[in-house]
């Protein structure tokens, strides 16, 4: 039996590798789970039915309400040095790391300091300490295996070929609720529409990363450094259906796809079941029923995340952890109605132009310079809210 850590329990990541563990019977088995602690309930719920050594999480203040819910059993332990812990528990084969944001970095590093294999949701790790967090892969000796479905798609297209046969990846992208949405209308852009994602159901700061293409950009960074290619080498296609995951292209011309429907359970299983695959009852495609499969080219006008991204990948340093801590800063401030759903990237890119990017040694480097760019997008969605008499 694999055992496993679960950073990010409660979350849709979280929840859904729970529903394949629980699919899977004797195949895998809960050794930690981590979430951030705003779903007790939940977690409680988690830690009866999977019995897991130790549960933490990131609020220290919980941890009293938590260890009423559960009773006897699990060890229950707080704040960062509990993650961490959870992060790197000696009875982890995998660590599934799907903290939301930049809290998930510090635990990530410590599972890999800790010799553990870790399937990565959380793209941000890599956005922010790409070089760091792979240099501490190779040294540890351990496997990154990407959860992101279009990640996954290229590791599966890659499977068997030479690096040097590659020619380029293509990242598929749905485009989100207002691909088609004229330019003038999404000033007025509420919360509620942008959360209405066309095929995917994923967690709120996400689904709206996937409107505004962020999570594109994102991705594009995550697959420079898991897949060693230049960014120019790094393409992305608008793919409405959601059907083809990720393409790889090769040198002879040849483009091989993974294809599936958009089921986050399949890329969870294929990374805690490695080198394996599942035999699960998750659903399947019909390629009959899909109708037909378009493809697109990115619109930059309407998604300037795409382009602020790709421009904070070529600065490099601290520039990418900036652009990401500006994101989720903008992105909460939108949830919250303290910003319009184009003022997004205008609260990133101003944070970008005011700060500047350094070199990026240690991990230390990085949380200050997020901490930096958190206190100016803040001040950023200040102006702006005054600026309209929000």
């Amino acid at each position: 039996m694999k055992k496993i850590s679960l950073l990010g329990s409660t979350g849709s990541i979280g929840v859904s590798t729970l529903d394949v563990v629980s699919r899977c019977p004797g195949r895998f088995g809960v050794a930690a789970l981590a979430a951030a602690g705003g779903n007790l309930d939940l977690m409680a719920e988690q830690a009866h039915r999977h019995r897991p050594a130790l549960v933490a999480l990131a609020s220290s203040d919980a941890v009293p309400a938590l260890r009423r819910l559960v009773g006897d059993g699990p060890e229950i332990v707080g704040g960062i040095e509990g993650l961490i812990r959870a992060a790197a528990h000696p009875e982890a084969d995998l660590v599934v790391s799907a903290i939301v944001g930049a809290a998930g970095l510090v635990p990530t590093l410590a599972a890999i300091h800790a010799g553990k294999n870790v399937a990565l949701a959380n793209k941000e790790t890599l956005v922010m300490a790409g070089e760091i967090v792979m240099a501490a892969a190779r040294a540890s000796g351990v496997r990154i295996l990407p959860i992101d479905s279009e990640h996954s798609a290229i590791f599966q297209a890659l499977a068997g070929h030479r690096p040097e046969d590659v020619s380029r990846i293509i990242l598929t992208a749905s485009g989100g609720p207002f691909r088609e949405t004229p330019m003038e209308h999404l000033r007025r852009v509420t919360p509620r529409q942008a959360l209405r994602h066309p095929t995917w159901k994923m967690g709120n700061k996400i689904t709206i990363d996937s409107a505004t293409l962020m999570n594109k950009g994102l991705e594009v960074i995550e697959a420079h450094w898991i897949f060693g290619l230049p960014p120019e080498r790094i393409d992305v296609l608008i793919h409405p259906q959601s059907i083809v995951h990720s393409l790889v292209e090769f040198t002879d011309g040849s483009v091989i796809a993974q294809l599936g429907p958009p089921d986050m359970r399949g890329p969870i299983g294929y990374a805690l079941a490695y080198p394996e695959r599942l035999d699960a009852p998750f659903s399947s495609l019909d390629l009959t029923k899909a109708g037909p499969l378009t493809f697109e080219p990115v619109d930059s006008g309407r998604f300037a995340c795409l382009r602020l991204a790709r421009e904070a990948l070529q600065a490099g340093g601290t520039a990418p952890a900036i652009l990401n801590a500006a994101n989720e800063i903008a992105v909460r401030s939108f949830l919250a109605e303290e910003i319009a759903f184009l003022d997004i990237p205008r609260v990133i890119e101003t944070t970008l132009s005011r700060r500047d990017h350094r070199a990026a040694s240690t991990v230390e480097d990085v949380l200050h310079a997020d901490r930096l760019a958190r206190t100016e997008a803040e001040s950023i969605v200040k102006e702006i809210g005054q600026s309209v008499g929000r």
